[in-house]
């Protein structure tokens, strides 16, 4: 009986998911506590990967309140040009109308745009395999891994107190994964720049981008971004 205790034990530790919304919604708690207790602090920096406006919609209602945040836009994955800059137009339409960004300043970071860097990264050309894959898969693994691999160089060297994604908050893309990129990444780090957890999909997040999009005029896409995803 202890040994098949014992195993439905582990089974289920290896099994449970990580709620990474609650692991959020901890980190906010104590943000807003620790303005509280001192109100003339200023609020923490956040660098916000982000891959389109839709996506930046929701993400910036929820924590624009929170923290001091600069949207990065690093996206070299996206296919053709004309769909990258099309998105970014969009995204920094959105961030001239909408009130929570106006009114809390957010700002706009554009990092280079080579697709070639997509390539290099994801080893895609080579291992072919990887181009037929559902989205999910070790591709888009890769793919989320080397942008916010730059995102969090980038805020490291500007010593944003926080980094994270909107990539979460697509139904397309593996939550568990980018929580698990994010965390590898700062894990051991000695710079003070720490990985905000987040499933922004979670609590109506998605649903909400939807309906942002729909009130903003926002132009939503189709396929996620990259050629492959672009053929399927």
């Amino acid at each position: 009986m202890t040994f098949f205790c014992s195993m439905a034990i582990l089974y289920t530790m290896v099994n449970q998911k990580r709620n990474y919304q609650k692991e959020l919604e901890t980190i906010l708690e104590s943000v807003k506590n620790a303005r509280v207790e001192n109100p003339d602090s200023a609020r923490p920096s956040l660098l916000l990967h982000a891959c389109c406006g839709p996506c930046s919609s929701y993400v910036l209602e929820y924590l624009a309140r929170f923290f001091d945040i600069t949207v990065y836009y690093y996206n070299p994955n996206i296919h053709p040009e004309q769909e990258y800059t099309r998105r970014l137009e969009e995204l920094k339409k959105f961030l001239t109308r909408f009130p929570q960004a106006v009114e809390n300043n957010v700002k706009l970071e554009i990092d280079g745009y080579n697709p070639e860097d997509y390539f290099t990264a994801t080893n895609v050309r080579s291992e072919t395999e990887l181009q037929t894959e559902p989205e999910k898969g070790e591709r888009c693994r890769r793919c989320y891994e080397f942008r916010m691999k730059k995102a969090y160089e980038y805020a490291c060297r500007n010593n944003f107190d926080w980094f994270t994604t909107t990539l979460s908050i697509s139904p397309h893309k593996d939550s568990e994964k980018i929580n698990l990129i994010g965390e590898q990444l700062t894990n051991g780090s000695s710079a003070k720049t720490k990985y905000l957890y987040a499933d922004f999909k979670k609590k109506g997040g998605f649903l909400r981008s939807t309906q942002l999009s729909e009130e903003y005029g926002l132009w939503r896409q189709d396929y996620c971004g990259c050629v492959y995803s672009m053929k399927k």
